[in-house]
């Protein structure tokens, strides 16, 4: 059973929070979106925002992992229908 996200949350008490870069994850599956993670967050500086928008329900489990792992904030989350949009903060190194 995947995890429902409320529309609109934010996980860290931030606001107008704008992506320096988008990713379009949708219709990939598991683990195509974080593996997009991977590679976006190489070329990125520490502070960097970025965007993914996914349909795999799996996400709402795989991309805050992926943060806390990689020490990465998730700083905001949002479901619209089958659609989740994400705002994460690359970590420093």
């Amino acid at each position: 059973m995947s995890q429902s996200i409320p529309s609109l949350v934010p996980v860290k008490n931030e606001e107008n929070v704008v992506a320096d870069i988008k990713v379009d994850a949708t219709g990939l599956y598991c683990p195509e979106p974080v593996m997009l993670l991977h590679k976006h967050f190489k070329t990125m500086a520490a502070g960097d925002i970025l965007e993914l928008n996914a349909t795999d329900p799996s996400t709402t489990r795989d991309v805050p992992k992926f943060c806390a792992f990689l020490g990465h904030d998730l700083v905001a989350c949002e479901q619209q229908g089958e659609q989740f949009t994400y705002l994460l903060r690359k970590g420093s190194e």
